[in-house]
């Protein structure tokens, strides 16, 4: 007689990604998040230089978002869960989309 070998949460995943490999797309989601913060930064320059003005509200919520995504990115590479890693992702490509908005 076979069994599924378990854990305490339920059967384990064959196919699951390994807790190395969500370390290594969370260092690359810290190299995207120094590449939005760029972005950020450079939407927000061209936006002063053009006249238009970015509300600070935008602004603030843009830098906000790139904070808790590096937090999270350090966070994932401490222990490599799924929804950090997602969170991370998230939080780095909504700082330049948010700028662009305002």
């Amino acid at each position: 007689m076979t069994t599924t070998p378990t854990d305490s949460t339920g059967p384990i995943d064959p196919y699951a990604p390994s807790p190395r490999s969500r370390r290594v797309i969370a260092g690359f989601g810290l190299l995207l998040l120094a590449a939005c913060f760029v972005a950020t930064v450079v939407v927000v320059l061209i936006g002063a230089i053009e006249g238009e003005d970015v509300s600070a509200g935008y602004f603030t919520t843009a830098f906000w978002s790139l904070g808790l995504g590096a937090l999270a990115g350090v966070a994932a590479l401490i222990a490599p869960r799924k929804g950090l890693v997602i969170a991370e992702y998230s939080l780095a490509v909504m700082a330049p989309v948010v700028v662009l908005i305002g």
